[in-house]
């Protein structure tokens, strides 16, 4: 089932992003995978997930080869707005509690705030120029009957995960530098920085490469074979087979060619736009001269941050249609919006815009784990539009997994359980479009 227009698989071209106008060169020369070649594990998918699993295993020793459909980080990896921080769900925290127990919740979001720890020591490790920004992470009021909201959240973060969070008055957020004339209030956390996202995933690939992990660009996956005990992977230069396989292509999963997959996953757009250098005088005109991480409290959120140097991305989710045709109404439809927000700056110039894919599960969870009795094909995915982290430290505990079986049972049952059909997966291009409708109407109360 295509579940996205082609015209958004344009695996030949990078998007024109910011991140590839700005990223250090991969300073890597990758061949396209080509022959009649083995290895122990496949890993499908070139960005924080699959080159994880790829480092993870190649510093274990473990022969593996990677296939990526475009270049380094050409999918989501590359793309997002560089928020490294906690969130990498859809499901409220009271709901996770009643499915998969309370032991399991603080499980999982201890999992988040280590996967954002694991961004830092890769860039350390690795020395990998990320553009670290300050820590830190505030969801902004858009309504003022939100802030009762962040009082009811500041008690249960403190009372169920210990984290301390702290709701700031219209007025800090002007002294903080957050301000805003939509922004009535705002709770902060702790956990979470900006990146270079492109910067990082090429990073963790020389990481990989220099492990041993042979790392092949420009090689999509065209055919899946199962014979015995394998899998024939087979692209346009020639065909791989793997003893085991983890796919790890999140939002651009192909289900005609990985049909494990069918029915489990909708992709949804994610759009950014970054402006021109701002001058200080202009960042005081706004209000707004921090570079903490910002969302606001709509359901169909906007995010945000002030970049090193200057810059700005404003970045929504929303839209439905990605073919090229639609680009231009939803890049007027964020640059209003933005305008909207932050007024002061309506004559700076927007200088990139692109699109992207974020991954949602029915479960409205992540998932790390088999996709077979075999346990031959695994998988790390549906992160919900927050998988700079999450995808870092899902990747890792996949290939973990892969080597040792009793690895499953010591991750939170809440990434581990299930990966859930949608209903009817027929219609999930309809659940989307309704789901929106309804989200926009909450939006407004």
């Amino acid at each position: 089932m295509q579940l996205v227009h082609p015209d958004a698989l344009h695996f030949e071209t990078p998007v024109e992003s910011y991140w590839e106008a700005s990223a250090d060169p991969l300073g890597l020369e990758l061949p396209a995978f080509a022959g009649e070649q083995s290895c122990e594990v496949a890993v499908i998918g070139g960005g924080f997930t699959g080159l994880s699993a790829a480092l993870e295993l190649a510093e274990r020793g473990v022969d593996v080869r990677l296939l990526e459909a475009g270049h380094i980080g050409w999918g989501a990896s590359g793309r997002n707005g560089g928020f490294a921080c906690i969130g990498s769900h859809k499901l409220p925290y009271s709901s996770m509690i009643s499915r998969y127990g309370l032991e399991a919740t603080i499980a999982y979001y201890n999992a988040m705030k280590e996967s954002v720890a694991l961004v830092a020591d890769n860039a350390e490790r690795h020395g990998i120029d990320i553009w670290k920004t300050v820590s830190g992470e505030v969801t902004l009021a858009h309504l003022p009957n939100r802030m009762d909201e962040f009082r009811d959240d500041q008690r249960f973060y403190r009372d169920t995960f210990g984290e301390e969070n702290e709701v700031l008055s219209r007025g800090d957020l002007v002294e903080r530098g957050l301000a805003g004339p939509e922004f009535h209030g705002g709770l902060m956390g702790p956990v979470g920085f900006g990146v270079h996202p492109l910067n990082y995933v090429r990073g963790l690939a020389r990481a990989a490469h220099k492990a041993g992990a042979k790392l092949h660009p420009r090689s999509r996956l065209i055919r899946w074979e199962e014979t015995g005990s394998s899998h024939r992977l087979t692209t346009a230069g020639g065909t791989l087979t793997a003893k085991r396989v983890i796919v790890c292509t999140n939002g651009y999963t192909p289900e005609d060619v990985s049909p494990r997959h069918a029915g489990h996953l909708l992709p949804a757009l994610s759009s950014i736009i970054v402006t021109r250098p701002l001058t200080p005088d202009e960042l005081k005109a706004q209000g707004w001269t921090t570079e903490t991480l910002a969302y606001d409290s709509r359901i169909l959120l906007h995010y945000f941050r002030l970049l090193p140097g200057g810059r700005f991305l404003f970045g929504g989710r929303g839209g439905t249609d990605s073919s090229a045709a639609a680009a231009a109404d939803y890049k007027a439809s964020m640059i209003a919006t933005f305008h909207r927000l932050f007024p002061a700056w309506k004559t700076a110039e927007i200088t990139h815009f692109w699109r992207g894919f974020v991954c949602l599960a029915n479960d409205r969870v992540p998932y790390v784990g088999p996709l077979d009795e075999k346990k031959t094909v695994w998988t790390a995915l549906a992160y919900h539009g927050n998988g700079v982290a999450m995808g870092s430290w899902s990747g890792r505990a996949v290939a973990r997994m892969v080597l040792d079986e009793k690895v499953q049972a010591s991750l939170p049952a809440v990434v581990t359980r299930r990966l859930a059909q949608f209903p009817l997966p027929a219609f999930r291009p309809l659940y989307l479009k309704g789901a929106y409708l309804w989200y926009g109407l909450k939006d407004s109360r």
